[in-house]
């Protein structure tokens, strides 16, 4: 009996520990979802940029002065192109930085979370071992308290019958002897 009540409350530990496994695929669930948003931010620096080094090679061929040569218009107009560039560069590095920090932090997170649930699972299997030898001592215990009641049962038929004949041979003899009187 007491068996069932230890299964009984192992249900609640149990119940706690699925709820914990959902919760923390929910969790990763939402920490992938802002990772892809900063992924797709750096995309979309990175398309910028190739769209500015587009415009800046368009700029090194574009030669708007006489006889075909390039100005001072042409050549400020590329180098303010090129320091867009360099700009759009220093923000997809700190978008990157940024990405592999979350990646860093990410994997400290699921590594807590495997010792979390490392130690979890050593705590019930201790758990489990604990209850597995009480389970085997009960049985032991029980084996023991049947043994002694068909013992018992055996001594009490004995002594049963043992009443019977000796009321019977009572009762012989008294009829015996009520005879010869």
């Amino acid at each position: 009996m007491e068996f069932r009540e230890c299964l009984k409350n192992m249900k609640i530990p149990l119940s706690i520990f699925y709820l914990l496994l959902i919760s923390t695929a929910l969790s990763a669930q939402n920490d992938s979802s802002a990772y892809i948003t900063q992924r797709n931010k750096v995309n979309h620096l990175l398309t910028e940029r190739s769209a500015k080094f587009g415009q800046y090679d368009i700029s090194l061929t574009r030669r708007s002065g006489i006889f075909g040569l390039k100005t001072k218009r042409d050549l400020q107009a590329s180098n303010d192109i090129l320091t867009q560039i360099v700009i759009t560069d220093n923000e997809v590095f700190a978008e990157l930085k940024i990405l592999l920090d979350y990646k860093d932090f990410e994997k400290k997170e699921i590594e807590n979370r495997a010792e979390t649930v490392e130690g979890r699972i050593d705590r019930f299997q201790i758990t489990i071992t604990g209850l597995q030898k009480k389970n085997e001592k009960l049985k032991a215990e029980s084996d023991t308290h049947i043994e002694q009641y068909n013992k018992m049962i055996i001594y009490m038929l004995a002594l049963i019958l043992a009443l019977i004949f000796s009321g019977y041979y009572l009762y012989r003899l008294k009829k015996l002897r009520g005879s010869d009187i």
